[in-house]
């Protein structure tokens, strides 16, 4: 009984440090120097990633693509979800089992389709919205489509761009 005590109290503490370690560089990547741009926090866990990749060191991939899933939460961008989830993709392409890596990818999809909905970027709904087609998620094509609807309000030329896109990514997930 007290060594099963003894493994939930270790377990809990470690998984209490893990939360910390995750909210300091979450912290750190929205202190970071904002004359890099949005985007730099999360470009260089992504080339560390590629380069460990080309390496073939799939554990060293996985923790620069973890890297930069915290650089994404913190630069509140929606093209650093995207990144991260494509790179969700390439590492499972490179470790053969891009299945197990498409469920993390939809989740970073997912955010990125918020985020854009939120800054009402019609280019971030339909960037995502892609990223869905390219996993063959119907579902969420579907409810990006309605987004960028809702996004591009009554903007014509938006409207068509729209139309002539969902009518290219419904007719891949036939």
């Amino acid at each position: 009984m007290d060594g099963e005590r003894g493994r939930r109290i270790l377990m809990t503490l470690i998984l209490g440090v893990a939360a910390l370690l995750a909210a300091l560089e979450v912290t750190l990547a929205r202190g970071s120097d904002r004359t890099l741009g949005p985007s730099a926090p999360r470009l260089a866990p992504l080339e560390d990633k590629d380069r460990a990749l080309a390496e073939g060191d799939l554990v060293s991939a996985a923790t620069a693509r973890h890297r930069a899933h915290l650089a994404a939460l913190g630069s509140r961008s929606w093209e650093g979800f995207l990144a991260v989830g494509d790179a969700a993709l390439r590492l499972g392409d490179a470790s053969g089992d891009r299945a197990r890596m498409k469920p993390e990818a939809r989740r970073a999809y997912l955010a990125a389709l918020m985020r854009a909905r939120s800054e009402r970027s019609l280019d971030g709904v339909l960037r995502a919205t892609e990223s869905f087609a390219v996993i063959g998620d119907r579902e969420m094509v579907e409810q990006g489509i309605r987004i960028a609807r809702d996004v591009a309000g009554r903007d014509d030329l938006a409207q068509e761009r729209i139309a002539t896109l969902a009518g290219i990514w419904i007719d891949e997930l036939l």
